[in-house]
């Protein structure tokens, strides 16, 4: 019998990609998304299509804030494992509309975290972000370093979400992988992130805003990778130990629970990552330098020793590698190749 997947956000850009690769590989995969319009409602449809064609899988349109919906869903399905991916993105729509974030992200995960206890789920994976290292000085992040200095809305919810997760893991035993994302870029990405509204810019001949003059930096990880590291920890669940398996490892004392960072592990300045993309589309940004945003780091970098470890992780896509894959996306999607 084929083991049983459930994703929830499986038509939103990661969700997308993992679900694919089970498929592949001939898992029975569920997936579980809002079809919502925060972004381009044409983008999510196109990517399900895709999903719907494959014969072991099936999907519910709901989002995560409906318990009802989502438990009936989950029970039906009886998975062994959940990725759990559905979340309300982004730093500055947070600042705009917080509450959206407060509904998703600590109301919906807090529905996934009782379905799963449930159905007696033998691993829930759960995304968190780079984000809630926050103002953290020392790079690069590890998992084991304190996290206290959130400074956006949307990542003070991913901490949340982290924090309850910690306490459904000690409370029911439940065996949860929480994984922290350094700045996903790919086919088939949000058209809300920079690098996606710089290549529409550059194309249309219309400025693009850099901020805090482009002295950022970013843990800039491909989509392949970062499909590759949820997949590989698919039967790599934490269990309950009185002492630590690896060093600077983040399994709880107290509860089968571990966080994972998942990067790229190299330090990308934004202006080099841009400098790219005019490469890529033989085309030069017109450049609008502005000053760094709220709720805005300045820098990301990952250390990804500990999933190395577990998992023998290793990122295999340069930037600039990334960046071309998505370039000839784009084109072929929008129908923009000569």
């Amino acid at each position: 019998m084929k083991t049983k997947i459930f994703i929830t956000g499986s038509s939103g850009f990661i969700g997308f990609h993992v679900a694919k690769k089970y498929l592949d590989k001939g898992f029975k995969v569920h997936g579980l998304d809002s079809m919502n319009n925060y972004y381009d409602f044409k983008l999510k449809k196109s990517r399900l299509k895709i999903l719907k064609k494959y014969k072991n899988f099936s999907f519910t349109k709901g989002n995560i804030e409906n318990h009802k919906k989502l438990d009936v869903s989950i029970t039906r399905f009886n998975p062994s494992i959940i990725i759990h991916l559905a979340a309300q993105a982004g730093v500055r729509y947070s600042i705009k509309n917080p509450k959206v974030y407060l509904n998703s992200n600590i109301t919906g995960t807090f529905h996934i975290m009782e379905a799963a206890k449930k159905v007696k789920i033998k691993h829930l994976i759960i995304s968190s972000s780079s984000s809630v290292y926050g103002a953290n000085k020392k790079i690069p992040f590890k998992e084991i370093d304190k996290t206290d200095n959130q400074i956006s809305f949307y990542a003070a919810t991913k901490k949340s979400t982290e924090n309850l997760a910690h306490s459904y893991s000690s409370l029911w035993k439940l065996p949860i992988t929480i994984l922290r994302f350094f700045t996903v870029y790919g086919p088939w990405g949000r058209p809300d992130m920079a690098y996606f509204k710089f290549t529409k810019n550059i194309l249309d001949g219309k400025k693009i805003e850099i901020y805090n003059k482009g002295k950022m930096y970013r843990d800039y990880t491909y989509i392949d990778d970062i499909v590759e590291g949820i997949f590989k920890l698919t039967n790599k669940k934490p269990k309950l130990s009185s002492s630590k398996k690896y060093k600077n490892d983040s399994l709880s004392h107290v509860a089968p629970i571990r966080i994972l960072n998942i990067g790229n592990t190299k330090k990308i300045l934004l202006l080099d990552f841009i400098n790219t993309l005019e490469k890529c589309l033989g085309k030069k940004a017109i450049k609008k330098f502005m000053p760094i945003q709220k709720g805005d780091v300045r820098s990301t970098l990952s250390d990804t020793s500990l999933l190395r470890k577990i998992t023998h992780y290793k990122p295999k896509t340069k930037y600039q590698d990334g960046i071309k894959k998505f370039i000839n996306w784009y084109l072929d999607y929008y129908n923009l190749k000569s």
